[in-house]
């Protein structure tokens, strides 16, 4: 049995249509406020979703001026302040993120816990307009920041073959979509029709806010009853987020660039979410193929073989994917592939040793554990649970780690199928 840990548990409820998750604890010197808006991953939306984070932190109506708005920040003690986006499985989230001091450490007189959710109600309840929307000066600034976003992808060549492969693997699901959107939907969308966007994703879809901190939850309740005033309706069933496909065959999809590196990248589908009874024993699974340095992939592709420069693996779990990474010489591409394609027969067969075991188990207990020293991991942490479908506790996710066997591990690799080959290479030889 492990040793306890202290729990994550966040305080919920319901205030204006919103749901607040408020976690108080004496553990930092600072307060963590995340939003999270929930939207369906689709070509109708992921734009739009990607532009609005980027325009919604350029001015509000207190701060009609970015300048201004900068300025406010260093005047809450130098918070820290962003809106991105994340994907998570079939759904893109629109993520507020602010940081401030608390105020126990400060001397002045006024809450800068208020002062922050108010600077955070601005964004979202009070954004800057002109006319019947967004200032057109902010949408065509973002709009070309975005498109240059999307198009310096190809610079990073391994994120590049991430989403390569991804795309191919995924073709026809919602998965296959950049998160940051595509250049060929900006010319359509201008300020009015943005903000029209904007109204109907915070008056309809699903609101998590979270604040970590030494708070007060009566306080908190009540800044967010005052500042975070959205025009709720009733929230929209976003439709079922998982979207599982049957591999008929492994494709094999190279693609030539300037590289000095070639990227190999393989897709497989798991078949089990972070949803499911499996997922522990799929953690423990991913850790001793390609997690860790210790694992297969690491040793035998890139120690023993000398045939790659990395090698690892990693999960989606909201979406039932694994990813193998590595980066070889392409002279070696079909030493690699085989030997890749023996590892994963390796976990298939059971043969994994006690070590590997142990030192897996050993390392992703560590890796949770550390939850508790970040506001930001924690709240990830509790928000999975809530996208999934399903809540888990810390301990029990430890707990359930630490009995997985050789056999659940092995039973896992049965429903781990190979997808999709993808070669990232250069331009210059033959086939």
């Amino acid at each position: 049995m492990i040793a306890p840990v202290k729990e994550i548990v966040f305080h919920s409820s319901q205030v204006n249509g919103i749901n607040v998750h408020i976690l108080p604890t004496s553990k930092f010197k600072t307060t963590t406020i995340v939003v999270m808006i929930q939207q369906e991953l689709s070509e109708e939306y992921v734009t739009k979703t990607a532009l609005l984070a980027m325009v919604m932190k350029r001015a509000t109506e207190r701060f009609p001026d970015t300048k201004q708005l900068r300025e406010h920040l260093d005047f809450l003690y130098g918070a820290i302040f962003d809106v991105d986006v994340v994907k998570k499985g079939e759904r893109q989230i629109l993520h507020v993120y602010m940081e401030v001091p608390n105020e126990k450490f400060l001397s002045g007189e006024t809450s800068l816990l208020e002062q922050a959710i108010q600077f955070v109600g601005d964004m979202l309840a009070r954004p800057y307009r002109e006319g019947n929307g967004f200032a057109e000066k902010y949408v065509s600034a973002e709009k070309e920041s975005l498109r240059k976003r999307i198009e310096s992808l190809i610079d990073d060549k391994m994120k590049y073959a991430n989403q390569r492969v991804t795309a191919e693997m995924c073709k026809g699901e919602p998965f296959a979509l950049l998160v940051n959107g595509r250049v060929e939907d900006l010319p359509s969308i201008n300020g009015e029709n943005l903000y029209q966007y904007f109204r109907e994703l915070t008056s309809q879809n699903p609101v998590d806010v979270f604040v970590v901190g030494d708070v007060d939850q009566e306080s908190v309740t009540d800044f967010v009853q005052r500042h975070l005033k959205l025009e709720r309706s009733q929230t929209r069933t976003l439709p079922d987020a998982t979207v599982q496909k049957q591999v008929a065959e492994v494709r094999e999809v190279v693609e030539r660039l300037d590289v000095n590196q070639a990227k190999l990248n393989i897709g497989c589908r798991t078949n089990i979410t972070v949803k499911d009874d499996d997922y522990p024993a799929l953690l423990v699974y991913n850790g001793v193929l390609g997690g860790f340095p210790h694992s297969k992939l690491f040793v035998n592709v890139r120690e023993k073989a000398s045939l790659a420069y990395y090698a690892v693996s990693r999960l989606e779990s909201h979406k039932g994917i694994l990813m193998m990474m590595s980066g070889i010489d392409v002279a070696n591409y079909e030493k690699a592939v085989t030997i890749i394609k023996e590892q994963l027969e390796l976990m298939r067969q059971g043969k994994i040793t006690e070590e590997e075991m142990n030192q897996t188990k050993a390392t992703l207990a560590n890796q949770f554990r550390e939850l508790s020293d970040s506001a930001r991991m924690m709240i990830d942490f509790a928000y999975n649970g809530i996208i999934s479908g399903r809540k888990r506790l810390l301990e029990e996710m430890l707990n359930q780690m630490e009995s997985v066997t050789v056999d659940d591990v092995r039973r896992v690799a049965e429903k781990v199928e190979m997808d999709t080959i993808y070669l990232l290479r250069d331009k210059k030889g033959g086939a």
